[in-house]
């Protein structure tokens, strides 16, 4: 059951029933706390919502979802030769919207019109937009919406379907954040709010319920916001407390684009927080973000659990997505393509060894990506 918040910095404890930004002593994100006494492991519902008693939503409402979660976990077996690698891939491109951003708009969402909050407002590279929309309209919630020129035309489409005001607007998300300094609306920005990263720290409830409540040696994660990676760490911390897992946790492994890399080049450098990145640019959108808000969490969770952060290519990304879809059949998202280019570059190194059992994330649908050529 949720108790209270409680910042991620400073550690102040904040009210979880009324409306909560960011630490009203340091500015920083927020993170759901609960009672995790007598809790036993999750049953019924095929959903992410079989773990109700680890999310904030107090009163749910069976006719909200859309499906979300459960998503599989599927084997690579002809990649895993290709790279001498145990790979898996949680295929996040079957949930509700096409990617797994509907995992934190669902609980999000819930719990915003559960807390009495009747619009929102966010930046986006674009996925995260679409599935904030699209519930918003579901849970009958205004929405504001803006993102960079660039983003994919299937996420703005998705948007102004879902009846939201669209602003699009020059750069980066950071100056789609910008543009949103005239909405008097709920802020849902990235780790603004702190009920999105509980939805997608059920994607780390799910890994080791699939894998019969182990956990395997790697995790690796496409990584703009970071709020998966945030997440799924969170989410092996309360296991671990329930008592469901044991052991050493997963390496967490965050990957970015060689074109924006700020966490990579703060891991490099041993800083506990990044630097924003000048005229960052990637194709895959969604890990194009300059200065993470969770940049310190990020990091933590990756040196805790004694992972690394590497940059990959675009180029390399192409040619991933690619071999993918040609030895298994998977259209990958550019962004689930760039874990297949860091398992690459991993066992490259040596990192990685050959029986390292890797799970990689593959964040959407790459059919909500026409535009780019393999």
């Amino acid at each position: 059951m949720l108790s209270h918040l409680e910042c991620a910095r400073c550690g102040l404890r904040h009210d979880a029933d009324r409306p909560q930004n960011l630490c009203r002593e340091c500015a920083s994100p927020l993170l759901a706390r609960y009672d995790l006494s007598d809790i036993g492991k999750p049953t019924g519902d095929n959903s992410l919502w079989r773990y109700r008693d680890v999310l904030p939503v107090r009163e749910l409402d069976p006719t909200f979802s859309l499906g979300e979660g459960m998503t599989p976990l599927v084997p690579l077996p002809a990649l895993s030769r290709a790279l001498d690698a145990k790979v898996l891939m949680k295929d996040e491109s079957l949930v509700p919207t096409g990617s797994f951003k509907a995992r934190g708009a669902a609980v999000g969402v819930a719990r915003a019109r559960e807390l009495g909050i009747e619009g929102i407002k966010m930046p986006t590279n674009g996925n995260a937009g679409a599935a904030w929309a699209l519930y918003a309209a579901r849970a009958g919630l205004r929405s504001v919406i803006a993102m960079p020129e660039d983003a994919p035309l299937i996420t703005r489409e998705e948007v102004q379907a879902s009846g939201a005001e669209l602003r699009i607007v020059p750069g980066t998300i950071a100056d789609a954040g910008k543009a949103l300094a005239d909405v008097d609306l709920f802020d849902a920005s990235t780790l603004r709010e702190p009920y999105r990263i509980e939805g997608k720290k059920t994607m780390g409830y799910e890994i080791v319920e699939q894998l019969g409540w182990r956990v395997p040696d790697v995790i690796v994660y496409p990584t703009g916001g970071g709020v998966g990676l945030i997440g799924i760490h969170k989410a092996l911390q309360e296991m671990r407390e329930l008592g469901w897992i044991e052991g050493e946790l997963p390496r967490l492994v965050a990957v970015q684009s060689t074109g924006c890399a700020p966490i990579v080049k703060a891991f490099d450098e041993g800083k506990a927080e990044s630097t924003f990145w000048d005229a960052a640019y990637t194709d895959a959108f969604g890990i194009n973000v300059p200065k993470p808000l969770g940049d310190f969490i990020i990091l933590q969770a990756i040196r805790e659990t004694g992972g690394t952060a590497v940059a990959v290519t675009d180029e390399q990304i192409a040619a991933d997505r690619a071999e993918t879809a040609r030895l298994e059949g998977v259209f990958l998202c550019p962004e689930g393509a760039a874990t297949i280019s860091a398992v690459r570059h991993l066992r490259g190194t040596g990192w990685l060894e050959a029986d390292d059992e890797v799970v990689v994330l593959n964040t959407g649908a790459g059919i909500k990506y026409p535009s780019l050529r393999l």
